[in-house]
């Protein structure tokens, strides 16, 4: 498909979601209804000026109109397309580009319909679990915290609140401001920080910070009253994470219209999607009040991204370091180009921001050879790695298990794998990388997003045929997986 016929659709797209017909969408650029209709049927192409009116006209991000969204939505619909449902109807990717780029809603609107099947069909599964609960009275309590739990469960807002960020490179200007300006009223230092905040929330604000005992605070580890001014911290808190929690309160006194700008994006389809939004933005926040951009990038590269190091450095938790680093993109003071990822023992990714532009699966588990998984293996040390995809780009990828602080003897500790990982071309900037031959790229570990979209064949961890192939089964001969073909004699 042309580049031509490619803008011509997104127009389409952007007008329909305007409310406008040709006509009144012609008379607002300028031209005639004959002429747009050629452009938005990919006959014509899009002059630049015409571009230019469509994005001040709409404010839009001409990240909209890039074929980087057309490859993410080609990645996302083919994933969803690998589920076995759709095994005999034969499809291949370029019949997925070409929907994609002819008719992107049409795309959009088959995605979220999967999305609507995968949550019904889990509701189904719940149900059913429920029903056979209710048969033994041991189980009953197990089966209404499932169901509960699926019930609150809401799909879209979390991949809403993840797109967003995409969009935004997980850099937010107006909430760094917001930090500098709350540590200089705060007179905020490094060494004695939480008394500064605890001051400046008791000084400013009217409101108290307790700490209280396990099970005072009805399980949760932060809650404030708005009624009495009073926020209160589990026991359970290192100093650490306290420290993360008053600056998140913080956040959400101080920059709601900073927050409520982002929240507020045309994209973000639901009231849930917006509460989280604001969570996600008062995390970011408490972030960079903690690790100043300025500071923190400095250190970085002095450190050579040294996780632990900075951790240290920041009194800030390896993950909450992580998150950081993903966020150093200010224009002209960029840090290295981070994807982040977080995976629970099974393999469920809670967390992730691809930075780097690869690719994450939403809708199947990850590749087994990615070494964020490989981390539970060795539980807190440091695992590197040099991850070639199928379609050639190649990262460097560090990884290691952080295990959440638990209640006491008596409590559970979940335990995480964080993956950080760049572009190949930055790993010589990192301590990481040190002592490893980063030139060979033959020595890179073959991986992909998920085994039903990978093309690799040899995979020895194979764990389903792949989309684009056929499912060959010979009886007298065994792969080096089931689904891996072995060469006829």
């Amino acid at each position: 498909m042309s580049k031509g016929a490619h803008l011509g659709a997104k127009v389409r797209v952007i007008r329909r979601r305007q409310g406008m017909t040709q006509k009144q969408l012609a008379e607002l650029l300028g031209i005639s209804g004959s002429y747009l209709n050629l452009i938005e049927h990919g006959r014509r192409p899009l002059p630049s000026d015409l571009l230019i009116k469509l994005v001040t006209k709409f404010q839009l991000d001409l990240k909209e109109l890039g074929a980087d969204e057309d490859a993410r939505m080609v990645a996302d619909l083919l994933e969803a397309l690998s589920d076995p449902i759709f095994d005999e109807h034969e499809l291949n990717s370029a019949d997925v580009r070409e929907l994609v780029g002819a008719h992107p809603s049409m795309a959009n609107a088959l995605l979220t319909l999967y999305r609507g099947y995968k949550d019904s069909h889990e509701s189904a599964e719940n149900m059913a679990l429920q029903l056979l609960n209710s048969a033994d009275p041991a189980s009953e309590g197990k089966g209404r915290s499932r169901r509960s739990a699926s019930h609150e469960r809401s799909y879209p807002p979390p991949e809403e609140v993840n797109d967003l960020v995409r969009r935004h490179n997980n850099h937010f200007p107006g909430l760094e401001e917001g930090a500098a300006k709350v540590r200089r009223d705060c007179r905020l230092e490094t060494t004695d920080r939480y008394p500064s905040m605890v001051r400046y929330l008791s000084q400013t604000h009217g409101i108290a910070v307790n700490v209280v005992p396990l099970g005072a605070n009805q399980g949760a580890v932060r809650r404030f009253d708005p009624q009495r001014r009073q926020l209160t911290l589990s026991e359970l808190l290192p100093p650490r994470s306290r420290h993360f929690q008053v600056a998140h309160q913080i956040g959400l006194l101080t920059q709601s219209d900073a927050m409520d700008q982002v929240a507020n994006d045309r994209q973000l389809t639901s009231e849930s999607s917006r509460k989280l939004a604001r969570v996600v933005m008062a995390n970011y926040f408490a972030g960079a009040v903690l690790m100043p951009y300025d500071a923190v990038l400095e250190a970085a590269r002095t450190t050579r991204y040294d996780i632990e190091l900075l951790g240290h450095r920041f009194r800030t938790s390896y993950e909450q370091v992580c998150h950081r680093l993903t966020t150093l993109r200010r224009p002209g003071a960029e840090g290295v180009p981070w994807h982040f990822v977080r995976v629970d023992i099974a393999g469920n990714i809670s967390k992730r921001f691809s930075g780097s532009g690869i690719r994450f699966p939403r809708f199947s588990g990850a590749c087994p050879r990615w070494n964020v998984h490989s981390a539970f293996l060795t539980p807190g040390n440091d695992r590197v790695q040099v991850e070639r995809m199928t379609d050639g780009s190649t990262y460097f990828c560090v990884a290691k298990t952080v295990r959440k602080d638990g209640g006491g003897y008596l409590g559970s500790r979940a335990l995480h794998a964080i993956g950080m990982g760049c572009e190949i071309q930055y790993a010589k900037e990192i301590v990481y990388a040190d002592g490893m031959d980063l030139e060979n790229l033959q020595t890179a570990v073959p991986v992909g997003t998920a085994c039903r979209i990978c093309e690799r064949m040899d995979c020895e961890q194979r764990a389903f045929p792949p989309l684009q192939s056929a499912l060959e089964v010979d009886e007298n001969a065994r792969g080096l997986s089931f689904y891996a073909p072995v060469q006829s004699d």
